[in-house]
């Protein structure tokens, strides 16, 4: 993975054909074509969709896996370039987090909290180190709700993730800030 590799969140529960399978199709597609290369958990839904459009569109997909702790899964999807397993979720989402240079999180549930979350506490520390931008995207309406919610809450800063309503918006305000290949 190049250090304009994206980590992209979402739903393990999501279907082909529902609306946020295709989006996420669409945005591995659109990041591959840009030429970014694309990390994520590695498995089915949304991981799985925007794997699938990114190697559609030639693109490079790693999937950090979790053997031990989804015995049930077979392994990583099909579309992956790289399976990279690790022993634990804490591995994992450190893994997701230390091969990227931005963060995309795509409607999802607690465990696309958890890394959106552990994804924005790094981008603040970067920022507290001076280290080079990290840009924290989410998608949709439930993130706004839990972002905005959490910076009036938490009393953090309001500029470390950004809020955009569709896959289109993410993936351009993302190509902007990361260096093509």
């Amino acid at each position: 993975m190049s250090s304009n590799t994206v980590a992209v969140f979402g739903s393990s529960t999501s279907q082909p054909g529902q609306p946020d399978f295709e989006d996420a199709v669409r945005l591995g597609e659109m990041l591959a074509r840009s030429g970014h290369g694309v990390i994520n958990g590695g498995y089915a839904g949304l991981m799985e969709a925007v794997s699938i459009g990114a190697a559609r569109a030639g693109g490079t997909v790693a999937g950090v896996t979790v053997p031990a702790l989804f015995p049930s899964r077979p392994g990583g999807n099909s579309s992956l370039s790289e399976e990279i397993p690790t022993a634990t979720l804490t591995e994992r989402i450190h893994e997701l987090v230390q091969r990227s240079s931005a963060a995309i999180a795509l409607p999802g549930s607690i465990g696309t909290l958890t890394e959106l979350a552990v994804y924005w506490n790094d981008a603040y520390i970067a920022g507290l180190n001076g280290a080079p931008e990290r840009p924290v995207v989410t998608v949709g309406r439930s993130w706004r709700k839990v972002v905005e919610y959490l910076i009036s809450e938490l009393d953090t800063r309001d500029d470390l993730v950004t809020m955009v309503d569709t896959v289109d918006e993410a993936h351009a305000f993302v190509d902007q800030h990361l260096a093509p290949k």
